[in-house]
């Protein structure tokens, strides 16, 4: 019979509580997620050309995926603070959507592993990319914001779609 995984997030009595990890071995850890930004054709091209008013979107919303994925246990409660040892983010411009996608791959050496530092990246760089292309289009989409691969640690390696 299969157990239920427990929440660590909540002691006995269901509150929260941030996990000790001190007992768990210093281990390599990585972990990739991607997202996208859906926009509009027009909104799209001006992207392209570098014609949007704010200036280099793809540079800046990068250089803010990599300072957030820094700042992570700053913005969600519970995060443990990381020695990060690489943060990358991509964007990548895919007329398909139209839109952007993006992609974050983030590694330490630690007790407990860098998720949410992966997805953290990926949401502020999507946001960066709306703040700076909205008065181009206020009907965006932050979209399909999802964790790829975990790998390391206790719970192993993690493979998503």
């Amino acid at each position: 019979m299969a157990r239920e995984p427990k929440l660590t997030h909540l002691d006995e009595q269901g509150r929260a509580h941030m996990v000790d990890v001190g007992a768990k071995p210093v281990t390599e850890r990585m972990a990739v997620a991607k997202g996208e930004v859906h926009m509009l054709p027009h909104t799209f091209e001006l992207l392209r050309q570098g014609a949007l008013k704010k200036g280099d979107v793809l540079t800046v919303a990068q250089v803010a995926g990599v300072m957030a994925a820094k700042r992570t246990a700053d913005l969600i409660p519970l995060c443990h603070p990381l020695p990060l040892t690489h943060i990358q983010v991509d964007l990548t411009l895919r007329p398909d959507l139209p839109g952007v996608e993006i992609t974050a791959t983030v590694r330490t050496r630690a007790r407990t592993g860098v998720e949410m530092e992966a997805l953290t990246a990926v949401s502020v760089a999507a946001l960066t990319v709306y703040d700076m292309a909205k008065a181009a289009d206020k009907t965006m989409r932050l979209t399909n914001i999802r964790l790829v691969e975990k790998r390391g640690g206790l719970s192993g390696d993690v493979r998503n779609a």
